[in-house]
């Protein structure tokens, strides 16, 4: 989830985080200017509910408008030309699968 502080303010005529850290101010919220800046710019942020409560108090908003969620890419696997298997073309990506020398197992490799 991305933070969404910098639409939900610009509806209550707020254009710039000294503009945002003054709203919050007025509600008992202070902030540091880094950290409102970080939420201006959509960066993760940790927040208390507490201050969460008092953010949306101040930008009379709720949470679900402060909040927007990120698109998620999905790739498909492309096959290459060439890879063959009894039933057929490889659908996707092989794993490595290590090869078993007489007397000392291997682990697969990690994920």
């Amino acid at each position: 989830m991305k933070w969404n502080l910098r639409m939900v303010a610009a509806q209550r005529d707020l254009w710039r985080p000294t503009e945002v850290l003054e709203a919050f101010r007025a509600v008992g919220f202070t902030p540091s200017l880094s950290k409102v800046a970080a939420l201006w710019g959509g960066t993760p942020v940790t927040l208390r509910l507490d201050d969460l409560d008092l953010i949306c108090s101040a930008l009379d908003c709720t949470v679900a408008d402060l909040l927007q969620a990120e698109t998620v890419v999905v790739e498909q696997a492309i096959p290459e030309p060439g890879r063959q298997t009894a039933g057929g073309e490889v659908p996707g990506p092989v794993r490595p699968v290590p090869r078993h020398r007489a007397g000392s197992p291997r682990s697969l490799p990690p994920n």
